[in-house]
């Protein structure tokens, strides 16, 4: 048995030793896999993840930098044909863009044991402007089946070269072989930042390279014809190369209350710190925090254009011109801001075409509204600083780097406390932010580009406040009214998803929510009066809301608003729970009996918490036979839980499932 063993052993290495993964020599082996051995649970796997980015040099246009990628993947099921499509954007400022060339892509079945190939054609490649900064290029591969392997490679150029993109090392399906190569000359200097769980090193070495640098002459002739001559020259430099070689890299798999699951993912980022030419002075790009935000602070698109204030001073001077009170002061300016210029959509920590134009044309991104808010508030005579954020899609800046933030809120200091502010949402309030810009901390910039930390995450919680009366029949079906009051992001989210739609199309939704409910009566009040919470109110039937066995109804007092499931199913999770704003939802129900039947038996009020008072459930019931009155409270006191609570966290949320789905019986009197 152990010789079969090794022999197994042996042919599975010898197997994977000989595997080839030049471009075009897939195997039958491959196609003929029906799941991935590690993780038979897996829709698709890279069998192959080659990158490898460098740099050129272009004379009369510089240093370029040249990303090459080559992947190939295997495709299980229907569920695994997503990975069939590929994005790739293209960055371009001032002009000058990055550049997409050499793809070459093919599809490959095995049909009547003959592996067969159909190669990606032009219909199957679209190229569209995402904005006035990024193009798009994607492709979808023909001839998609389960079993079927994928395979292409292509070629980036970037005149950027300051900017390389991260390397990332795992992805939410398997990898079996992944190689990855940077080379940069020694003229740059890159610091190496690692982030995620799997363990990553790289082999590194240094090699010798030139450029050869061609000269044109002309000679004048007197006697003859013009005679052009070249002269070439070499500049020979070292350059400095990491080699990453894995294998058998786990699917890092979405959870649920994560941030960003990129905050967690295995990657490694190569930061531009400064560029030494010969012949040239040195040149800092990003060392420290202090050097970024600096950079940022001295940007004409930034410092600059916080400074400007002569086109909004009149308009200014009238709104606030009888009001010494700060508060309302920021208020007044707050919303005015709101109401002059509407958000783009686009991201930035820089003014895209001005403050100015943004006022003008009332419309601007985010860094444009936010400054512009900023700087009226700093004219009003309030402490009012710029600050400089991450938002969820982007991650978090956890080394000093210069793309690491992409927005602009505003900070105001008050004696009595201080409040962020982001005006780039209409129905946003001091200290409730978009759900966007809720991504740990941001950065205070003060005047001169100093800058302190400050908490994105709120510290008041949201309210949810649900009361319900419902009276229910011998047949189970249930028929009443529902009001809920809402406070803080509870009531921003609701009227972001509420003002401004079709209500036909809101109310499918809500009753599809809710399993089919039959909703009438609908109503919302202070959907516009952000001061106040949002009040909402209908009436209602849902049918089958008891089961009837025999002269007995089971039911769940909750009815239809019980949760369901436990989020958390993991036995282990390694990465915080994020729920964004810490936040309380409270129950009030009165359910009206049918006549003639008597309470059997009842659930047992009750109550748990979580350590450090993280979270708190308290159940009480009581009732008679005509009557039964339910109050529920579930709060949750952090944005935030960290990894070593995830037990605690796991075991209330399998409590207050269980405790929310406890049934009433009743019997036949």
């Amino acid at each position: 048995m152990r010789i079969i063993v090794l022999l197994i052993c042996f042919c599975f290495s010898i197997s994977a030793y000989t595997q080839d993964y030049k471009f075009g020599k897939i195997s039958k082996e491959e196609l003929q896999e029906k799941y991935n051995p590690l993780d038979s649970t897996a829709n698709a796997t890279y069998l192959y993840k080659n990158r490898k980015t460098s740099f050129e040099y272009i004379q009369g246009d510089g240093f370029h930098q040249v990303t090459e990628v080559h992947e190939r993947i295997k495709i299980y099921n229907q569920e695994g044909f997503d990975y069939a499509s590929k994005s790739i954007y293209l960055y371009k400022s001032g002009g000058v863009n990055e550049k997409f060339t050499g793809l070459k892509a093919y599809t490959y079945n095995i049909i009547n044991e003959k592996i067969e190939e159909d190669k990606l054609g032009k219909e199957g490649i679209f190229e569209s402007e995402m904005h006035k900064y990024s193009n798009q290029i994607k492709f979808t591969m023909p001839n998609i089946k389960p079993g079927s392997v994928i395979e292409y490679k292509y070629r980036i150029d970037s005149p950027f070269y300051w900017n390389v993109n991260d390397y990332i090392f795992q992805h939410d399906i398997p990898i079996k072989k992944l190689e990855a190569k940077f080379e940069a000359p020694e003229y740059f200097k890159f610091k190496v930042n690692t982030k995620g769980f799997l363990a990553v090193t790289s082999k590194n070495e240094i090699k010798r390279d030139k450029i050869t640098f061609t000269n044109k002459s002309r000679s004048n002739g007197f006697t003859g014809p013009v005679e052009t001559t070249y002269n070439s020259s070499d500049v020979e430099f070292n350059k400095n190369i990491s080699n990453y070689n894995l294998n058998n890299i786990s699917a890092l798999k979405e959870e649920p209350y994560v941030n960003n699951i990129d905050n967690y993912r295995s990657s490694v980022k190569y930061e531009l710190s400064y560029t030494k030419f010969p012949n040239s002075l040195l040149k800092l790009y990003s060392t420290t925090w202090e050097d970024v935000v600096k950079a940022i602070y001295d940007s004409s698109n930034f410092g600059d254009e916080l400074e400007k204030t002569g086109y909004y001073e009149d308009e200014v001077d009238a709104i606030i011109s009888n009001i010494s009170n700060p508060m309302k002061r920021a208020a007044l300016i707050f919303d005015f801001v709101k109401s002059k210029v509407k958000w783009n959509g686009y991201y930035g920590k820089y003014a895209n075409d001005g403050v100015k134009k943004a006022f003008k044309d009332h419309v601007g991104n985010t860094a444009e509204i936010n400054l512009m808010l900023t700087s009226m508030l700093r004219y009003a005579g309030l402490s009012a600083y710029p600050v400089l954020i991450s938002t969820r899609d982007n991650g978090v800046p956890l080394f000093p780097t210069r793309e690491g933030y992409n927005y602009v809120i505003s900070y105001v200091k008050f004696p009595e406390g201080s409040i962020l502010l982001d005006a780039t949402n209409k129905y946003s309030v001091p200290n409730v932010l978009p759900f966007r810009t809720l991504n740990w901390q941001g950065r205070v910039i003060a005047e001169q580009g100093g800058s302190t930390l400050i908490d994105l995450y709120p510290a008041e919680k949201s309210e949810n406040k649900i009361s319900m009366m419902a009276t229910l029949d011998e047949n189970g079906n249930l028929e009443g009214g529902y009001r809920s009051v809402k406070t803080n992001h509870r009531a921003l989210s609701f009227r972001e998803e509420y003002i401004g739609v079709d209500e036909d199309d809101f109310l499918e939704k809500l009753e599809n929510k809710y399993g089919g409910l039959e909703i009438s009566d609908y109503a919302v009040e202070n959907e516009n009066d952000l001061s106040e919470p949002i009040q909402e109110s209908y009436k209602f039937i849902k049918e089958s809301q008891a089961d009837i066995i025999g002269d007995k109804l089971y039911f769940s007092p909750m009815f239809f608003l019980s949760t369901d499931e436990n989020p958390f199913k993991l036995d282990k999770r390694e990465f915080p729970v994020d729920f964004g704003y810490p936040s309380s939802v409270s129950f009030r129900i009165i359910i009206k009996l049918p006549e003639g039947y008597k309470i059997d038996s009842m659930p047992e009020p009750g109550a748990f918490m979580m350590p450090d008072n993280l979270g708190l459930f308290k159940y009480n019931i009581s009732g008679n036979n005509k009557m039964i009155q339910l109050s529920i409270e579930s709060e949750i006191n952090q944005s935030i839980i960290i990894p070593s609570y995830y037990d605690s966290l796991k075991a209330y949320f399998s409590k207050l499932v269980e405790k929310e789905n406890e049934q009433i019986v009743l019997s036949r009197i």
